[in-house]
C-alpha cells in the first residue's frame, strides 16, 4: 500500500488538540472557512452564538454548533476523543480496529466500532479522481471458502469490481465497489464513476464488459490467462486489499465501508495536504450519519 501521504505526528496532534475547545474551534474554523450562510433564512452574516465557538444568524436568529450537521452531529462522548479516532483510523499504516481503539481511549468498543463507521463514510471517494492513462478492471468474491461454490456464483460471498491505473509496473490509483451481479449495468456504472472515458482499459472477456465498449472506446477485452497472468498488477492490488480485510476486519460485513478505506488511504500519494487534514474536512462537509443507519 502507497505510504506518501502526510500525515501530524503523535506528538504534534497532542501539542494542537488538548482539550474539547481546541477541537470545536477547529470545527468552527474548517466549517465557515469559506464565510457563513444561514441554514435556515440563507443570511450571510452571523455573530458569536452562547455556546463555545457556535453562530447565530443575525436574521433569524438560528444558532448552530460546530459539529451541527456533520459526522460530529450529536457526538455523544467527549469530542477530543472523536479526534483521537479520526487520527488513529487515518495515520494508522494498516488501520486499527475497534477493539484497540477501545484499549487506546477507554471507550467501549460499540462506541469506537459506530464512530470510525462514521469516519469511513468520510472515506468514500468523492468522484473527482478518475483513472486515466492505462487501467485495468475485473471482478472477484470476498468471503471465506464455501462448499461447491466457485467464481461469480457467491451466494454468501460480496462479490466486488476492482478498478486500477497502472504506472510502470506498480498501481498508482485504486477504487472498488460492491456489486450484486458482474452485469453491463453495474459494471458500467463503477467505471463511469471512476475511470476516465480516454483511458486505455484491459478487461477479460467476461460478456458483461462487451457492451461498454460504446462508452469506453479504448476499452480491450483479453483472456485472463493461468491464474490471472495476464493481469498481475490488479490481481496483487486485490490480494493486497483482502489480506489486510482479513487482519484488521476479519469479515465481509459492511464490506463497502472497509473497501472505501482501504482505497481511501493507498490513494492518499496524491494529496497535497495532511491526510489528517483531508480526511477532517470530509467529516465536516459530510452530512450526519445516525447510527441506526450503520446497523443497517
Amino acid at each position: 500500500m502507497e505510504q506518501n501521504f502526510k500525515s501530524l505526528s503523535l506528538f504534534e496532534f497532542q501539542e494542537r488538540f488538548k482539550s474539547a475547545d481546541d477541537c470545536l474551534l477547529y470545527l468552527s474554523e474548517l466549517k465557515w472557512a469559506n464565510g457563513y450562510t444561514c441554514r435556515k433564512c440563507g443570511h450571510k452574516h452571523s455573530c458569536a452564538g452562547n455556546a463555545k465557538h457556535s453562530r447565530q444568524c443575525t436574521s433569524c436568529r438560528y444558532v448552530e454548533s460546530p459539529t451541527a450537521q456533520t459526522l460530529f452531529h450529536q457526538v455523544k462522548f467527549d469530542l477530543l476523543k472523536a479526534f483521537y479516532i479520526v487520527y488513529f483510523v487515518s495515520t494508522n499504516k494498516k488501520g486499527i480496529t475497534s477493539t484497540e481503539l477501545s484499549r487506546k481511549l477507554g471507550l467501549r468498543q460499540k462506541t469506537c466500532w459506530s464512530f470510525k463507521h462514521k469516519v469511513m463514510k468520510a472515506m468514500k471517494s468523492s468522484g473527482n479522481h478518475p483513472i486515466t492513462g492505462v487501467a485495468q478492471v475485473d471482478e472477484t468474491v470476498f468471503g471465506g471458502q464455501e462448499s461447491g461454490v466457485r467464481g461469480r456464483q457467491n451466494k454468501d460471498k460480496k462479490l466486488v469490481v476492482v478498478g486500477i491505473e497502472k504506472k510502470k509496473n506498480g498501481v498508482s490509483r485504486l477504487y472498488a465497489r460492491v456489486i450484486e451481479k458482474a452485469n453491463a449495468k453495474n459494471l458500467g456504472e463503477f467505471m463511469k464513476d471512476h475511470i476516465d472515458s480516454d483511458a486505455r482499459i484491459t478487461t477479460d472477456k467476461w460478456a458483461g464488459y462487451t457492451p461498454l465498449k460504446k462508452n469506453f472506446q479504448n476499452l480491450e477485452q483479453i483472456y485472463s490467462g493461468d491464474k490471472g497472468g495476464n493481469f498481475p498488477e490488479l490481481h496483487r492490488a486485490i490480494m493486497g486489499m483482502k489480506s489486510w480485510l482479513r487482519g484488521i476486519h476479519h469479515h465481509v460485513e459492511h464490506l463497502q465501508d472497509y473497501l472505501n478505506e482501504y482505497c481511501y488511504r493507498f490513494n492518499r500519494s496524491f494529496m497535497s495536504d495532511g491526510i489528517f487534514e483531508n480526511l477532517m474536512k470530509r467529516m465536516v462537509e459530510h452530512e450526519p450519519y445516525p447510527l441506526k443507519n450503520i446497523s443497517a
